[in-house]
């Protein structure tokens, strides 16, 4: 009996995981884009580019110079200052003489009733120019001067509501980094190749295009003010549709944020980001779910059979199912290689193997406690 449940657990696991990572993943990893250049006769649509910065004066810093040398005609930008104590304020004000299209407001305080990134960026769409808002975070650059252009187009120009991007992260050295390419690379998997089967259901705010009509209209945040997070993957999540959703996938439309560079501050981020998908609608839950149950039962199956077999010195069957892991983790480096230089251009060192052993501890005890916490914060 236990042999028979090691080969079940095994097999529904590398039959799911092929499934995943050719049929699904896959979608994205040799994706090749089929749209047209349009023309640019018509006149190009305004966008305001929104962040909401809370003590962010370094990035700020570096940032503002970097949006201000996009390609794009008709743009500006507006910086929320959320209850910044830093020198935020002073650079503003010294940034807007310099640059006319850059714009700020600034919160005091927040409501008691609401969360601090959703009443701030609330107020900045209410107030910014343009139809077109591109959201990004202060800590993040565009990787081109054509991000504006390639991120809003289909907003602007097929009739879209969502214009869904990514968002990747500065490689560096160490263990904590090649962790956060590969799972920054498994999160696109998921709500790229999803967005490219015309089932969007997240999106990343450092890298995400909406319409300002929109927003208002259905009132975005409602029902989630109380939560700490959520403002891009729970608003996709409640208003996205195969229809009104686009997937942007080009290098030129990414933006590289800087990465946590302690265990500790990358932990209490994810525990927010996890969180927020104790909200997502059940099916849209059961797109991970699936994917990382069947992880665990391949792993479980395969390690427990080798065990077995070793043994039992069954060699041939020990072969066997040690060819069919090997042949998995193959499949698995060339999908995720090939899908971080699709989206990003190239492919960081990740270590694609042993993150992926980590993955099982990381969903299953990050997530759980993700799941149950109530301590969540922004800033």
């Amino acid at each position: 009996m236990g042999l028979f449940l090691l080969w079940f657990f095994f097999g529904i696991g590398v039959i799911i995981q092929g499934v995943y990572l050719l049929m699904i993943f896959g979608r994205t990893a040799w994706f090749k884009s089929t749209s047209k250049s349009s023309s640019n006769q018509q006149p190009e649509e305004g966008v305001t580019v929104l962040v909401a910065a809370h003590n962010e004066f370094q990035n700020l810093k570096t940032l503002i110079p970097k949006l201000f040398e996009q390609d794009y005609p008709k743009f500006d930008v507006m910086i929320v200052n959320d209850r910044s104590t830093d020198r935020t304020k002073r650079l503003l004000e010294e940034m807007m003489a310099k640059y006319p299209k850059l714009r700020s407001v600034t919160i005091k305080y927040t409501p008691n009733h609401v969360t601090s990134k959703k009443f701030a960026l609330t107020l900045g769409i209410k107030v910014a120019k343009n139809d077109v808002i591109l959201l990004t975070d202060a800590d993040c650059v565009p990787n081109s001067d054509q991000w504006i252009r390639k991120m809003t187009a289909p907003v602007r120009q097929e009739g879209k509501t969502f214009a869904i991007g990514y968002s990747g992260y500065q490689e560096k050295s160490g263990h904590l980094n090649r962790w956060i390419q590969f799972e920054t690379i498994l999160t696109a998997l998921f709500y790229l190749s999803f967005g490219l089967w015309k089932a969007p259901f997240m999106g990343i705010g450092r890298n995400l295009c909406y319409r300002k009509s929109f927003f208002m209209e259905v009132k975005a945040f409602k029902g989630l003010w109380h939560l700490e997070g959520g403002d891009d993957d729970l608003f996709v999540n409640n208003y996205a549709t195969g229809k009104n959703a686009a997937i942007v996938i080009d290098p030129a439309a990414t933006t590289v944020s800087v990465p946590k560079e302690t265990w500790k501050e990358y932990l209490v981020q994810k525990k927010r980001h996890l969180h927020a998908g104790k909200y997502y609608r059940g099916e849209d839950k059961r797109k991970i779910g699936i994917f990382s149950m069947s992880h665990a039962l391949f792993w479980v199956g395969g390690f427990g059979l080798l065990i077995y077999f070793g043994i039992g010195m069954q060699w041939e069957h020990f072969s066997a199912v040690l060819g069919i892991i090997l042949l998995r983790s193959v499949l698995m480096m060339s999908v995720f290689n090939s899908a971080a230089k699709t989206i990003q251009g190239k492919s960081p060192k990740m270590n694609p193997i042993l993150n992926d052993l980590f993955y099982l501890g990381y969903f299953w005890v990050l997530g759980s406690v993700s799941y149950q916490a109530k301590d969540i914060q922004w800033k």
